[in-house]
């Protein structure tokens, strides 16, 4: 039986039981609201007991800090279960101004986007797993996303998103979001086996077919005296629909002598307008991608009030890119290069347009927690993780066609991350007016990331061997920070969250080597102080009013620093100068508990001084691109949100949210003309809505809407034909699911994504409707 020991949701016994049902909710948002109920003023906080529907899980804590002064949006198990859900961040896709960047199940690109950060942003999102570090922050980019893989969604109890960098508890990385993922742990023995299957169908540019998958997860669980445990395993298979298109200009030089007559090319006009060609399927292609993982969480409860865990994640994965050409030749043959001509004019195919790709890693967690757990006084907690890449191998094809001829291969071998968390907190005993409230909390934190990429060409793209030499890139950073907050009720109704945060970065052993020529960079290091403050205030026993600031610096990573990009003739320049973001957020928050659920009102804005992206130096001849300090990027914004249980009528439960988010660039000097342009891929508006209605006690039947708006996928504005591959589209999409349970401990779900098959892009397009089906069995 899971219940949450909170405090102070309201001071009145019959507003406690008015709102039960919101046990559900974001408690962090009813924060200790209590008010005077006698003459001396003083508060009553009794604890309050929440018990949520599932009964074979641990007594868990709340997963945020109940006196966090930010927005904060909260899911739980029994609201996901409901959803079409087959990844862990599959559980964010209907909260408030959130978005992932999601193209297929089994992505590994999935990217968290909100508010005035971006889906390449990933250096701007936290997210952790029972405290531990999932976030990848060797990078800032679609290729440096969380490692969700590390928790499958059956073990999951809730997750809670944290809407900006206004708590000291946090980095500077949160600038965007923190995700604190709690799992469950068992009370009794327990086993379960969960069978998904998924297929859509997807037509663009000649391709028209189905593209299938299937996943399937079994746990075992138990809790003997005072230990518990619970091991799991997951396997996940999946085929994707094409990601990426290799086209061409509409040529207007008529054909050559010599160029080969070929057939099968698609014309369109591009995101910019520009009259293309579509010459075959190339890049990441039909990606084919087999995953397999293995988790053990063991806990041990030394005392009633000390506890230990250690945790043990295990992730393999295997992907073949497979690429394909729509030309032929007169005789039927494929062309995959050379001289051509289309409709009688000439084109040039390069070697590397439809070049496959393939490769496989192996990723190893290790974690280990020690924490105490009093209802009053002092606690602490210690929290260590390492996270190994133990071995990774990419392999990419010089040129398009079948065969097994000459290519690159690349080691990521030894990259990963490891972190130290302590932290102290006080809760007061008997809180009272004045001085003596004060919730106080001091930790220390260290994080040291490492990455070591070797690449090699090889007379054998697909399995050969590594050859000769072709560059390598490597690098560390590491940042140690100490930091104290307070929440201070000094008035019944009014409460005082304040904090400091100090970090100091340092980077180091970064170096280049591009055949013999090796370039080791200086050490570079910073040191910073993040304030931060808020003030909240119970209008009503139902509302609550808070105004908060926070100041964040998101220090470069080891890639942004240190790792270029040699990509045939691309090359895209690191940056050991770069200097860290400086960002000042503000909100402004109204919290109404009404209607059987939350109502959260937020006005914000982040005023991002050096923003870190990769953009091209207009200035210098010629042109360079890198990652770059932007002067300043604005973004503002408001949002409207809802979680409620019950809603207009009994069985219906809801959450819902619209926002409006404008981005702009104020100050650019390296390329003049984004200023005053919108900032890239920030939709101007988002709204989500999932209605899940419970027909009976075995029935359920969700419905549910995504819609986001016009963005931009450069920074100058100049793709106006947003809804085409190669563009960012506007779109809107809707789900819809069917749960039954014939009994407590089973469950068989059908669902559809995209019922209506949008066709949208987020440069790679989106999967087409998809269809899902489901059966889970447990003891």
């Amino acid at each position: 039986m899971i219940y949450f020991v909170l405090r102070s949701v309201f001071a009145r016994p019959y507003k406690m039981a008015r709102y039960a049902p919101l046990g559900m909710l974001p408690f962090s948002l009813f924060t200790p609201y209590a008010h005077a109920d006698n003459t001396q003023g003083e508060m009553t906080l009794p604890a309050v007991t929440v018990q949520a529907k599932s009964d074979s899980t641990s007594t868990v804590q709340p997963a945020v800090d109940p006196n966090l002064p930010a927005s904060v949006e909260t899911v739980t198990r029994d609201q996901f279960n409901n959803w079409n859900v087959v990844n862990t961040e599959d559980t964010l896709k209907y909260l408030p101004n959130l978005a992932v960047r999601k193209r297929f199940i089994g992505d590994l690109n999935s990217i968290i986007a909100v508010r005035g950060t971006s889906n390449t942003q990933s250096a701007r999102g936290l997210v952790y797993a029972d405290g531990l570090l999932l976030s990848n922050l060797l990078g800032n980019s679609y290729s440096f996303p969380p490692r969700w893989s590390m928790v499958y969604p059956d073990e999951i109890q809730q997750v809670d998103v944290i809407y900006g960098p206004f708590s000291a508890l946090y980095p500077g990385n949160s600038l965007g979001a923190t995700v604190l993922i709690t799992t469950r742990m068992p009370t009794k023995f327990e086993a379960t086996a969960d069978v998904k299957a998924f297929t859509q169908h997807f037509s663009l540019f000649g391709v028209n077919q189905n593209f299938n998958g299937s996943e399937a997860t079994a746990t075992v669980g138990d809790k003997i005296g005072n230990f518990s445990f619970r091991l799991g395993v997951n396997h996940l298979e999946n085929t994707s629909q094409p990601l990426s298109f290799a086209t061409l200009a509409k040529s207007s030089t008529p054909a050559k002598p010599g160029d080969v007559p070929v057939t099968g090319a698609h014309f369109y006009n591009n995101q910019t307008n520009t009259p293309t060609a579509v010459i075959g399927v190339n890049g990441e292609g039909i990606e084919h991608t087999v995953q397999d993982q293995f988790t053990l969480k063991t806990q041990y409860d030394f005392t009633p009030t000390v506890q230990g865990a250690f945790t043990l994640g295990y992730w393999h994965q295997t992907y073949d890119s497979q690429t394909s050409t729509f030309l032929t030749d007169a005789n039927g043959n494929p062309v995959y290069s050379g001289a051509v001509s289309i409709g009688g004019y000439h084109y040039t195919i390069p070697a590397v347009a439809l070049a496959p790709s393939r490769g496989y890693n192996e990723n190893w967690l290790y974690g280990l927690s020690l924490r105490t757990h009093q209802a009053t006084g002092w606690n602490a907690e210690a929290i260590a993780s390492y996270y190994d890449i133990s071995n990774s191998v990419a392999r990419t094809a010089n040129a398009g066609g079948p065969g097994n001829g000459p290519g690159v291969v690349t080691f990521g071998d030894g990259t990963g991350w490891k972190t130290l968390d302590l932290k102290a907190t006080w809760t007061p005993q008997s809180p009272a007016p004045g001085l003596l409230n004060h919730w106080l909390t001091f930790g220390y934190h260290y994080d040291n990331y490492f990455l070591d990429n070797e690449s090699y060409n090889t007379a054998n793209w697909r399995d050969g061997a590594a050859s000769s030499f072709a560059n390598s890139f490597s690098g560390r950073t590491q940042t140690q920070a100490v930091y104290a907050q307070d929440a201070w009720r000094f008035l019944p109704r009014w409460k005082f969250v304040y904090g400091l945060r100090y970090e100091d970065w340092n980077a180091y052993d970064g170096q280049q080597t591009v055949g013999a020529t090796r370039l080791p960079y200086p050490e570079s290091s910073q040191h910073h102080v993040s304030p931060k403050a808020s003030l909240s205030y119970d209008a009503t026993e139902d509302l609550t009013l808070r105004a908060s600031i926070g100041r964040a610096y998101r220090f470069p990573t080891v890639s942004e620093l240190f790792q270029g990009k040699i990509n045939g003739s691309t090359i895209i320049n690191n940056n050991p100068n770069l200097q860290p973001e400086d960002d000042v957020s503000k909100e402004l928050a109204a919290e109404w508990a009404h209607w059987n659920g939350l109502w959260r009102l937020s006005v914000f804005q982040d005023d991002v001084r050096n923003a870190i992206f990769s953009q091209t130096d207009t200035t210098v001849i010629p042109n360079v691109t890198s990652f770059q300090n932007i002067g300043k990027v604005r973004s503002r914004g408001v949002e409207l949100s809802y979680q409620g249980e019950n809603v207009v009528i009994h069985g219906l439960d809801l959450i819902a949210g619209v926002a409006y988010t404008q981005s702009k660039i104020l100050e650019n000097a390296q390329n003049p003309a984004t200023v005053g342009k919108y900032f890239y891929r920030i939709p101007l508006w988002r709204a989500d809505l999932a209605a899940s209605y419970h027909i009976d006690e075995r029935s359920t039947v969700m419905v549910g809407a995504r819609y986001s708006g016009r963005q931009y996928n450069t920074l100058t504005n100049t793709d106006s034909n947003p809804n085409v591959f190669g563009g960012t589209s506007t779109f809107t999409v809707a789900d819809a699911k069917y749960t039954f349970s014939p009994t407590k401990s089973t469950r068989l779900a059908v669902g559809i994504d995209n019922i209506f098959d949008a066709r949208y892009f987020v440069y790679h397009p989106y999967p087409g409707r998809t269809f899902y089906v489901e059966a889970k069995v447990g003891v």
